[in-house]
């Protein structure tokens, strides 16, 4: 008899688990059939891919190329070696290019496996900060777009390359150098946004962001500096001034929202207690016919 209650009390615990397991496994499937549709249209998006990415460096004249000049590439500039390195190009474009087509549904299926598990305050916190993070990604990924050109006449131009010495660069290491150029512009700009999620959860009060908006400037400089590899002030800038501002915005939230805390304290006592003190007691008597009966009393 005990055997058969240990086997059932087992077995009660372990479903909630198993459960979970499945569900894991149907999102799973579901994000990777969305990556595999979005990696189909994408190979067939390939050459246009390619070609929009070529543009951003095949159209500048001053860079002396090694390869043959094309009516796609006139300085000639991006080549290919080996006998599978367009195959390798071309799946590589697909797979990264599917990855962000599916991006929507992917992100979608990991969000809906770990709402079930939030508060009600904790999903608001989070689809806030996934609503403010896509466009702000977005918007540092356009900014490396519009200006890559002049990042890439800075160092393959006559600045930086000896008179009379022509320029090889293979396309699939181009094609890395400009996905991680995006990425850092990208998550440079969402930055900022921790600042805000930290005074959120009053890990960080908008004085303090304040207070030391110098060494957070320097900071910045110095991380646009490295982050663009042109070296220049203007390069360094274009990096640099947008996360500034985004800096400021976050300051102001943080600032406007540490003064709505205080009004809420200030109404209500019990928020202005410290972990170490201990809330005062309602001993108010409730009358006896309206407390809830107990399970075990007939």
């Amino acid at each position: 008899m005990l055997s058969t209650v240990a086997r059932n009390a087992d077995t009660a615990e372990r479903m909630p688990l198993v459960e979970h397991l499945r569900e894991l496994r149907s999102r799973l499937v579901k994000a990777a059939l969305a990556v595999v549709a979005g990696v189909i249209v994408a190979f067939l998006l390939r050459n246009h891919v390619i070609g929009v990415l070529e543009d951003q460096v095949c159209g500048d004249t001053a860079i002396n190329g090694i390869g043959k000049a094309t009516a796609q590439c006139p300085n000639g500039v991006l080549t290919l070696s080996g006998p599978t390195a367009g195959i390798t190009l071309a799946f590589k474009v697909a797979f990264l290019g599917g990855l962000c087509l599916s991006a929507p549904a992917w992100l979608y299926q990991f969000w809906a496996f770990m709402a079930p598990g939030l508060y009600k305050k904790e999903k608001r916190y989070g689809a806030g900060f996934v609503a403010l993070a896509t466009p702000l990604f977005a918007s540092g990924c356009a900014l490396c777009y519009l200006f890559f050109p002049e990042i890439m006449q800075a160092l393959l131009g006559s600045a930086f390359t000896p008179r009379g010495v022509a320029v090889q660069l293979p396309v699939d290491t181009f094609l890395t150098f400009y996905l991680r150029m995006m990425v850092v512009f990208g998550i440079s700009f969402v930055l900022p946004l921790f600042l805000v999620v930290f005074n959120v959860f009053g890990l960080m009060s908008g004085k303090a962001m304040a207070r030391h908006w110098r060494v957070i400037v320097l900071v910045i400089f110095v991380f646009a500096a490295i982050a663009v590899p042109t070296g220049d002030p203007i390069g360094m800038s274009l990096l640099a001034i947008p996360l500034c501002v985004l800096y400021a915005a976050a300051v102001v939230f943080a600032k406007s929202n540490d003064r709505r805390r205080l009004r809420r304290r200030a109404a209500d006592p019990l928020r202005a207690l410290s972990p170490d003190q201990a809330s005062p007691l309602d001993l108010t008597p409730i009358p006896l016919d309206e407390t809830a009966p107990h399970a075990g009393i007939r």
